[in-house]
């Protein structure tokens, strides 16, 4: 996504860069021509060639996951070498479009939306769906975790084209909860409907506790908006929006509805006071403080939670309109793609299927991320047990939408300024929409 580190990041980034960089393409790459583009093979091995290999890998966040990633890999695969080179988040979304057009192409790079959907139009990026039927890759990694990395040829429309990369790490953002601090209030979590959630933050507020955490400082009030969003808006109408399909709006009734529910809980005092001075960072540490009753954010708070608050603390998806609404929540994956220069495609696909194995879920779980493949995912207690339990929910469900920032490169800075000031009540729903969906038909337009 455009800027998927920013909307998903806290304490623990939720965005791990992986490059892979070999040298001059040479006979043996995936066909490159004189302009570095190419075609994905019509057919494909998944043998790894005896011969040795090195490869490098950049990467934005999590060392000590990408190492123990790095050394499961080498171990089954000892011919190949990665070396492993650390990169600034800044620096490697400035740069990777550069890195990528070069005589030197890295050989896999974090898949990050805004500053490679160029590169799958100019061919710079291989087409994986040979790879994908190779290594049975849907079988592995959940559906929609795949979905959200299909495009076009054009690199702006989702959802629909070839596969452009496959998910190393997801992230699924919801809302945290105090149970003592519930308990005390009589709120009975977790509701099963977004009313009974809206109620249980009018309880709280009536008992004279702060309701709910958000840190609009950074994203967590676009997560709370978000949120909303899953709970109010069909997902075919969310996705065709954020996806790039024509005619996709989110300036409907049910993006209003959503919009306009997320001013109310601001002016009704829901919200933490400073809420547009807190980060996400603050806003999980007044949580585990005992200073809100729920906390909007993401996986990445959810070890500091069950390690400062153990079995006090839980994890649920805000809920639907009724009872028996589909699971449905925000979340992407860490995410790798392979250049179209490679001399080792291989090799590098070897390691992204190595992404769905047994042993990487265990070491991605450490990390803080949910493991692509569900199955795999290692036993957990408390809130961490939770947070499995609602990412298999929207798994099984189909019901991931990715962050709205998706909708174009410039939306996230409109977004997270524009949730500012619906909490500060200096801007009206619709309008805040209006401008939204300009921004999404702009770069359409392009």
């Amino acid at each position: 996504m455009a800027t998927t580190r920013s909307i998903t990041a806290a304490g623990l980034a939720a965005a791990v860069t992986a490059i892979l960089a070999a040298c001059t393409p040479g006979s043996d790459s995936a066909g490159a021509d004189d302009t570095g583009s190419a075609e994905s093979p019509d057919t494909v091995s998944t043998e790894v060639p005896d011969e040795e290999v090195t490869l490098k890998l950049a990467f934005v966040d999590g060392p000590e996951m990408v190492d123990e990633l790095i050394a499961a890999f080498e171990e089954e695969y000892p011919q190949v070498t990665i070396d492993p080179q650390f990169t600034e988040f800044t620096d490697y979304v400035a740069s990777i479009r550069l890195n990528m057009t070069s005589d030197t192409a890295p050989d896999i790079a974090q898949f990050n939306v805004g500053a490679m959907s160029d590169l799958i139009a100019s061919g710079h990026l291989l087409d994986l769906d040979p790879y994908s039927e190779a290594y049975s890759w849907p079988e592995k990694f959940p559906p929609v975790g795949l979905e959200q990395l299909t495009a076009d040829d054009s690199g702006k429309v989702y959802g629909t084209g070839s596969l452009r990369a496959v998910p190393a790490g997801m992230s699924l953002t919801g809302v945290f909860y105090n149970k003592e601090l519930a308990a005390e209030a009589g709120i009975e979590v977790p509701p099963a409907t977004l009313d009974e959630f809206e109620q249980a933050l009018e309880t709280a507020k009536e008992a004279g506790q702060t309701p709910i955490s958000i840190g609009a400082l950074d994203s967590g009030g676009a997560h709370m908006w978000a949120a909303l969003l899953n709970s109010m808006m069909p997902v075919d109408d969310y996705r065709a929006w954020v996806g790039g399909e024509p005619g996709g709006s989110i300036t409907g009734d049910d993006a209003l509805a959503a919009t306009e529910k997320f001013t109310a809980w601001a002016e009704q005092g829901y919200f933490n006071e400073s809420a547009n001075g807190t980060d996400q960072e603050a806003s999980t540490a007044q949580f585990v403080d005992g200073q809100s009753v729920f906390l909007m954010n993401g996986n990445w708070a959810a070890a500091q939670v069950a390690n400062e608050m153990g079995e006090d603390a839980g994890f649920f998806l805000l809920p639907g309109l009724e009872p028996d609404s589909p699971a449905v929540g925000s979340g992407f994956s860490v995410s790798y793609a392979i250049s179209a220069q490679t001399e080792h495609p291989e090799a590098a696909a070897a390691f992204l299927d190595f992404l769905a194995s047994e042993q990487a879920a265990e070491i991605e779980s450490q990390g803080g991320f949910l493991p692509p493949n569900v199955d795999a995912a290692p036993a957990a207690d408390g809130v961490l047990g939770d947070l499995n339990t609602e990412f298999a929910r929207v798994v099984e469900a189909d019901g991931l939408n990715v962050f709205p920032d998706f909708s174009a490169p410039a939306t996230y800075d409109a977004m997270s300024s524009g949730v500012q000031e619906l909490i500060a009540g200096r801007t009206e729903p619709a309008a805040f929409l209006e401008e939204l969906q300009g921004i999404r038909d702009e770069h359409h337009a392009e």
